[in-house]
């Protein structure tokens, strides 16, 4: 993975904060996108992308997790949980295997 990075991209909204940016003007709404990507940073080519079609809009912080396929989130707390994301297990069936 030392060649790789992760990037957590929020989507851009049009607030009094991000209006009148280029890229909030010459972005369309469908293509402001919330995510994480992967960079190969030998070539600067995406590699790889997780991307949220609804329910999220900001990424605070992205962190790998190495050789956990399947991680979950074990707490009690509701406010963790009232603002926590579960993949589908449609998506995660879409993974690619480890090599």
């Amino acid at each position: 993975m030392g060649h790789l990075a992760f990037v957590g991209l929020s989507q851009v909204r049009e607030t009094a904060v991000f209006s009148g940016l280029p890229l909030t003007d010459r972005l369309g709404e469908s293509e402001r996108c919330c995510g994480v990507w992967v960079v190969d940073l030998r070539d600067g080519k995406t590699v790889a992308f997780l991307r949220f079609e609804g329910g999220v809009q900001e990424i605070f912080a992205v962190q790998v997790l190495p050789g956990v396929r399947f991680p979950e989130l074990l707490t009690d707390d509701e406010k963790v949980l009232s603002s926590s994301f579960v993949l589908p297990n449609a998506a995660l069936a879409d993974l690619a295997r480890p090599a």
